[in-house]
């Protein structure tokens, strides 16, 4: 497999082997997760700076239970109470923590690009933990993971994203990654919340959740973004839950049980009702569980390591 590199930016530009090889490694390390002790020495002495310029509590969370259960020491900033809110720059912040001899930073950023631009200027490793709109890798990896787990491979398999593709980061990290490991994609949405060269991308482009049912084998369902929506993208809540809301009713009328995916946090009752999430085809609650096994796999493959997979799913724990 070809290594990542120092940093991992993006799915974009990533090859099927390389994407496959992420996944590959994560697989075994889910099983970490469900020993009494949670913990192999791995990634031990390194430390792992979670620099969030953005609030999200589930990536957090997420990434610092990777980081801990690979034994490495962590950090994390918040922004609001750091020298960030004083007008440091996003690169000083970094040069600063970097100067502190710290190995690897993961950085959430409101700003499309920020992570690269940071990347280009430090020489610890940098996740991105989301961009802007740019994309969100590790999200895209784990909903690649939980597609994998549930329908093999994933050459020419249909996956259908639905709802608010212009605001998600997430909704574009899945796209490169779907369609590199040779899955067909749809987008399904109000024209107001796609955007103008969605076409350009590659997929197909569904105006009705009807037909993006009755085509998909896999829906991803996207968060209405309604802090980004200053300028009246939809109508309103209830018309949009009429409207592209995936509901019980409409998949009992799909000719094939679909898998339910949605990156969280959920409205509930607007692009998606509770009684679908809660529902015997909804993969949301494996998505968190493979979100940590993908984030580990990250952090195990950027720092290099020479201990074979076999060996770091067989210790028994830190000690």
């Amino acid at each position: 497999m070809t290594m990542l590199g120092k940093d991992l930016l993006g799915l974009a530009g990533l090859s099927r082997e390389q994407i496959t090889g992420i996944l590959d490694v994560a697989e075994p390390l889910k099983e970490i997760s469900e020993r009494t002790i949670k913990k192999v020495p791995t990634l031990r002495g390194m430390t792992v700076v979670n620099l969030f310029f953005e609030p999200s509590t589930r990536t957090r969370i997420s990434f610092e239970f990777a980081e801990k259960r690979m034994s490495a020491d962590t950090v994390n900033v918040a922004t609001a109470v750091s020298s960030v809110s004083k007008g440091e720059t996003l690169v000083d912040t970094a040069r600063n923590l970097e100067a502190m001899r710290i190995d690897m930073v993961v950085v959430r950023h409101p700003g499309s690009g920020a992570a690269r631009f940071l990347a280009e200027r430090i020489e610890s490793n940098v996740i991105n933990a989301g961009d802007g709109t740019c994309e969100h890798p590790t999200q895209g990896l784990l909903d690649l993971l939980t597609l994998r787990d549930k329908l093999g491979s994933l050459e020419g398999r249909r996956i259908c994203i639905v709802g608010d593709v212009l605001h998600s980061r997430v909704a574009r990290s899945n796209i490169w990654g779907l369609q590199a490991m040779g899955a067909e994609v749809a987008v399904c949405g109000p024209r107001s919340l796609l955007p103008g060269a969605i076409r350009e991308m590659g997929v197909q482009v569904f105006d009705r959740i009807e037909a993006a049912i009755d085509w998909a084998e896999a829906l991803n369902v996207l968060r209405l973004q309604l802090e980004r929506m200053e300028f009246g993208y939809i109508p309103s809540l209830r018309e949009y839950n009429r409207v592209f809301g995936v509901t019980r009713a409409r998949l009992e009328r799909a000719p094939r049980d679909l898998l339910i995916l949605h990156p969280g946090p959920m409205n509930r009752g607007v692009e998606i009702d509770s009684d679908v999430a809660d529902g015997p085809h909804s993969v949301i609650l494996q998505q968190v569980t493979n979100g940590v096994a993908v984030r580990m796999a990250v952090l195990y493959l950027l720092a290099g390591n020479k201990a074979s997979l076999a060996e770091v799913a067989k210790t028994g724990g830190a000690t």
